[in-house]
């Protein structure tokens, strides 16, 4: 029994053993739950205030947790819109980055609808963003929404609300629309270079020529196609550019067309030339190429401007033609007639100032019509002022004409007896400014110049100004003829003298004969002149090669017999006195000019008559007493042929010496001080 108790209280220890473990094994899991639930309490602990924030609406007021619904409904309707038209916007990207040139139509619509689209970006974007404002704030005064998720809200909707201003607009698009402008612009350019092609001229063909020949209008299709890009341009304000390009382009392609011409003479400045002779050449190119520039490349390009710009208004398309024609020329065109007028007065300056008048009169319609605009003012004040600076200059050197002619009368005759260059000169300049191609020009420009001074103007001032001239050349031969008669002067020589004015009379009857200025002097003034000229040659011939056969005398040559050796020393000694009186005289007359041909000629053929015969007849008779002679050379000192080919040779012009007035020395220019043109031209009255 013992033994069974004893059994029993071992089982009950045994199970009190497992009781205590398994109790000890459940501390210790409960220990280990305890552990993780305090992790799980901590996190809890910590989640506790978002969901707190997360069931705030449910806290919040039911009247306002129920309106939110409608205000983010309006809100999200705008925005999901502009949503939708950045996505357009992002599908147009493709065509508008590709090349224009394919397909402009195609390109200019798509680029519309870029347009359109930001359009709507720009007016929409602000609504919706004033939605979303409108329901962020309304969250934030009923506490319907976390703060934290405000505040991000409003950082979203600022940045927003920067790109509505006009640099963030820009970025819109992401660029899109200024790259596709930047295309546009490359194929204006493009259409206009390859559609502007310069006139094929060269500088040896004559304007008249080439004036039939106008620059080949742009094509009607790249006409339309400049406009429709024109027309993108204005909707972005890019115009200004448009119009840089097509100024560029076109004024460089005038330019071209000119350069055949060779101008580089517009750009000779007032110290590159000595005197208006220098550049009288250029003077009737500039007319020439003037009319040309103006009628045939300016025209073109007028009418073209118009073509292009006219939808767009006047001011804008004759704007654009003011810089073309300032860019491709015509101001060099008018200063260079500035530069001109800006000369020395040259009398032989009046003509070409006429000749500038003429030309700028011819096409003063044209420069009305074509730079009449206010867009061409700088092209209007150049040619005003060339226009009276030609009219001043022109008048004031008509006019002072006459007084320089007068102050010649004082100033020696030239040394050689031939026609001054200041007679030439106004004898021809008289019959040029009274004839048909220069009177009429020069009566407008008096006719203007004394309208301007509120005085009248009379066709006979003119001619009585003329003949005025005329008259002090007279005078002033006079005063010449009688200037070479003082012996005690250098150039004094009475033959001289009658040589001189056998030489004026001839030029004045021949000279004027026919002519404007001859009609209105009279036949019995030109009849005068050639008596006088008749009268003066039969003095000179008898005041000097009249009086060398005097010297071969026959008197007491009669040959007696034993008298031969008297006569051969009365023949030497009237053949040594001849030979030195010929010499003497050859030397001296060998300088002088007599410069009309006909009147040489006649002149030594008279001389040939009066000397050689008689000395012919001489040699025959009496030169075979000294031929024999050891020293016959002495006395026998030409045979008839060399005599009258040396007479024959008197009187040449000598062209390096004394040319005309045109290629006279260099001029004055001082027309106020008297030292004047004709003063300097003429000194020594050459």
């Amino acid at each position: 029994m013992a033994h069974s108790v004893s059994d029993k209280s071992i089982q009950n220890l045994i199970s009190a053993s497992k009781s205590l473990r398994l109790s000890l094994q459940k501390s210790q899991g409960l220990g280990l739950a305890l552990e993780k639930a305090g992790s799980r309490f901590e996190e809890i602990t910590q989640r506790l205030p978002s969901l707190q924030a997360a069931v705030r609406p449910i806290r919040a007021d039911k009247e306002a947790l129920a309106a939110v619904g409608g205000h983010i409904n309006r809100a999200v309707g705008p925005a999901a819109a502009v949503l939708k038209v950045f996505d357009a916007v992002h599908g147009l990207e493709k065509s508008l980055l590709s090349d224009p040139r394919s397909d402009l139509p195609g390109y200019l619509s798509v680029l519309k609808r870029l347009e359109e689209a930001l359009k709507f970006l720009g007016v929409n974007c602000d609504l919706a963003i004033q939605w979303l404002e409108d329901i962020v704030e309304y969250l934030e005064d009923n506490a319907v929404a976390d703060e934290q998720y405000l505040s991000n809200l409003k950082k979203s909707l600022k940045s927003l609300r920067e790109l509505q201003s006009d640099e963030g607009k820009a970025y819109l698009d992401g660029g899109l629309l200024e790259a596709a402008l930047d295309k546009l612009e490359n194929e204006f350019r493009r259409l206009l270079t390859e559609h502007s092609v310069p006139l094929p001229m060269s500088s040896s063909s004559s304007l008249g020529e080439q004036a039939c020949i106008a620059p080949s209008p742009l094509p009607v299709m790249v006409i339309q196609k400049l406009q429709a890009i024109i027309g993108r341009m204005i909707s972005n304000n890019r115009l200004e550019k448009c119009i840089s390009i097509y100024v560029e382009v076109r004024s460089s392609n005038v330019r071209a067309s000119l350069q055949a011409l060779n101008l580089d003479y517009l750009e000779i400045s007032i110290a590159e030339f000595n005197d208006v002779q220098s550049i009288e050449g250029y003077i009737a190119q500039w007319g020439r190429h003037l009319e040309f520039a103006v009628k045939h490349l300016f025209e073109a390009e007028y009418k073209l401007c118009n073509d292009v710009f006219e939808r767009i208004g006047l001011d804008v398309w004759m704007g654009c033609f003011a810089k073309i024609a300032a860019q491709a020329g015509i101001l060099a065109f008018l200063q260079f007639g500035k530069t001109v007028t800006d000369s020395k007065k040259d009398p032989i300056k009046l003509l070409k100032l006429l000749d500038i008048f003429a030309s700028l009169n011819k096409l003063r319609l044209d420069f009305n019509r074509l730079f009449g605009g206010g867009a061409c003012v700088e092209i209007q004040n150049l040619t005003r002022d060339l226009i009276k600076s030609v009219i001043d200059g022109a008048a004031e050197i008509f006019w002072e004409l006459l007084r320089q002619v007068e102050l010649q009368r004082h100033n020696p005759p030239p040394p050689d007896g031939s026609v001054p260059k200041l007679v030439s000169f106004i004898t021809d300049y008289c019959n040029k400014l009274l004839g048909d191609d220069y009177k009429p020009i020069l009566t407008q420009v008096l006719i203007i110049h004394r309208s301007w001074k509120h005085e009248k103007f009379q066709e006979k001032l003119l001619i009585n100004e003329v003949l005025e001239i005329a008259k002090a050349i007279e005078q002033n031969l006079e005063a010449w003829i009688r200037a070479y008669g003082d012996t005690s002067k250098a150039y004094g020589n009475p033959s001289l003298g009658h040589l001189f004015a056998m030489n004026n009379h001839w030029h004045l009857y021949r000279s004027l004969k026919g002519t404007k200025l001859g009609a209105l002097l009279g036949d019995r003034w030109l009849r005068e002149h050639e008596e006088s000229k008749g009268y003066y040659a039969e003095s000179f011939l008898r005041e000097s090669w009249g009086k060398l056969p005097s010297h071969l005398s026959r008197e007491g040559l009669i040959l007696f017999s034993g008298g031969r050796a008297t006569a051969r020393d009365l023949v030497k000694k009237r053949l040594k006195t001849f030979n030195e009186a010929f010499d003497e005289m050859y030397k001296r007359q060998s300088n002088w000019i007599v410069s009309d041909k006909d009147l040489r000629e006649k002149t030594c053929q008279l001389i040939v008559q009066a000397v050689v015969p008689v000395y012919r007849s001489y040699m025959q008779n009496y030169g075979p007493l000294v031929e024999q002679d050891a020293s016959s050379s002495k006395y026998a000192k030409y045979s008839v042929q060399t005599l009258e080919k040396m007479l024959m040779s008197l009187f040449q012009p000598k062209p390096l010496r004394y040319g005309s007035f045109k290629g006279s020395r260099q001029l004055s220019g001082n027309f106020n001080n008297g030292v004047k043109d004709l003063r300097r031209t003429t000194s020594a009255a050459v």
